[in-house]
């Protein structure tokens, strides 16, 4: 199992981001494997979406139909009030599956609507989703990061899993809100001492940890699976 594979059920915890921990994880052979692109994804438009459900199937056109209402709900409204509708949506919407069993693949990120068709996904769906409608909404990208996470799952016995969580900066040097499929509710990311955050991405750049420093080389040239899920995600109505 890799670095973007495990995702289990929800939990209640704490957060604490530091870049300390980051340097422990993040290594240039690791940075190196990232391959990014910066595509950018700018608007919703509600006629592709719909039109684009038809081709996932009946449950995706359900899901979509039911995804606009709460999209137009809070269209107007504040970023918060943003925020928890769509954490909300997906966190409801979706029930975690690993990949192999959702697409018999090891590792595959799927665009909001192929997650909707399935009513399933892993920790990368849930935070995608997420990000691109919430970028749908307004929210400009350079506030969202998806962010891979060491979490810390209590138990018997208790072990430590990779994660993926989608963090919201108000500021540029606020302290970011994380948007979780293990924890439901959105917390402040001093509140989540169980998450020790690695890097972090979005559709403009790639970073060590959560903080200001940049990966280095290319991005057009990282992380494929990202500029793959990019581009479903414009042909799905998401842009």
């Amino acid at each position: 199992m890799d670095l973007v594979d495990a995702c289990p059920a929800p939990h209640a915890a704490r957060f604490a981001w530091g870049l300390a921990w980051a340097s422990r994880f993040v290594t240039p052979a690791l940075l190196l494997a990232l391959a990014f692109c910066a595509l950018s994804v700018r608007a919703w438009d509600p006629g592709r979406l719909s039109l684009a459900a038809e081709r996932h199937g009946p449950a995706a056109v359900a899901a979509a139909a039911a995804l606009e209402e709460t999209m137009r709900s809070v269209e107007d409204g504040d970023e918060p009030a943003r925020l928890g509708a769509v954490n909300d949506f997906f966190n409801s919407h979706l029930t975690y599956r690993e990949d192999i069993d959702n697409w018999g693949q090891v590792d595959y990120w799927a665009s909001p609507l192929e997650a909707l068709a399935k009513g399933a996904g892993d920790c990368e769906d849930y935070a995608i989703a997420k990000y691109f409608t919430l970028v749908a909404l307004g929210i400009p990208e350079a506030r969202l990061r998806l962010v891979y996470v060491r979490a810390n799952i209590a138990g018997a016995p208790a072990r430590t899993i990779a994660h993926l969580v989608l963090a919201y900066y108000a500021q540029p040097d606020a302290e970011p809100l994380v948007l979780d499929n293990l924890d439901p509710a959105i917390r402040a990311a001093g509140a989540r001492a169980d998450l020790a955050p690695i890097f972090s991405f979005n559709a403009e750049g790639l970073w060590q940890g959560v903080g200001s420093i940049r990966a280095q080389g290319d991005p057009l040239v990282r992380l494929s699976r990202w500029r793959e899920v990019l581009e479903r995600a414009r042909q799905d109505g998401f842009e």
